[in-house]
């Protein structure tokens, strides 16, 4: 399975961007967790189908209203871990 591990930079925090990306996954179908970083980060795992991945990438780079992107970095990778869903991640 391919998963892409994201760091999404701008106003990201305090936006709903979480949530947003909750009810995104599970629209596009893909599994794996999302989180804020001390640094005003957003980190996730996008794991599923690439065409799935670069969809819920796509989707994130617009983001909810509220929030801005300034920058994400995506890198693809293959993996064995399997995610039963899409969890946010408050640690």
């Amino acid at each position: 399975m391919q998963q892409a591990h994201v760091y999404i930079e701008g106003r990201v925090q305090g936006v709903g961007f979480r949530h947003f990306a909750k009810v995104n996954a599970e629209e596009v179908g893909v599994f794996g967790w999302i989180k804020n970083l001390p640094d005003g980060r957003v980190e996730a795992v996008f794991a599923g189908p690439l065409d799935h991945i670069r969809e819920m990438v796509n989707r994130c780079e617009k983001g909810p209203g509220p929030s801005r992107v300034d920058n994400i970095d995506v890198t693809i990778e293959e993996t064995d871990e399997e995610y039963e869903d899409f969890e946010v991640r408050y640690y």
